[in-house]
């Protein structure tokens, strides 16, 4: 336990050393969950700014792992909603019913891994649009520019795109 006292004292060397030693466990733990290693990438980042930010809230009763893993677990939740709030305002078929049982399924390990398995089997522009969109976060802008089409091209793909993975989620939900 004296590893949290150390970290809410803000000792870095002791964070890093918690680091190193659970950043490949919480990457797996949230990669089995989801499928994605690019959310399994993102949610390990997320978890240890989380760690860091809320330091002098941590309890010194709980093993660090167990409260990491709380909030690995939390961070994963958040970054799905997230991106199920992101697919209700965007694309063409937001008004469909879809989001309310997408965030009901949040939690299910198949989600993410039908999901990559749609965008894989998307046209390749419409692919790399939406990738670049989604993964890379770039701009509709930034896209047209480093693939040399149009902005309103990049949107068609990403409504497209959208469109896709809400129909064929809302009819996997079914």
């Amino acid at each position: 336990m004296h590893r949290i006292q150390a970290i809410k004292n803000e000792n870095q060397r002791v964070f890093k050393q918690v680091y190193d030693a659970y950043h490949q466990q919480v990457y797996g733990f949230i990669l089995q969950r989801t499928k994605s290693s690019y959310v399994a990438e993102e949610v390990t980042q997320l978890t240890f700014i989380k760690l860091w930010n809320q330091r002098d809230v941590l309890s010194e009763k709980l093993a660090i792992n167990v409260q990491l893993f709380g909030m690995a677990r939390q961070v994963m939740i958040d970054v799905l909603r997230k991106e199920a709030t992101r697919f209700k305002y965007e694309g063409e078929a937001a008004e469909t019913p879809l989001t309310d049982s997408l965030v009901d399924a949040i939690e299910s390990k198949d989600l993410l891994q039908i999901m990559e398995r749609d965008i894989q089997n998307m046209p390749r522009v419409r692919r790399l649009v939406f990738e670049l969109s989604r993964k890379k976060g770039l701009s509709h802008k930034e896209i047209a520019a480093t693939i040399s089409i149009s902005p309103k091209a990049v949107e068609y793909h990403i409504s497209k795109a959208l469109l896709q993975l809400k129909q064929h989620l809302y009819s996997v939900m079914l």
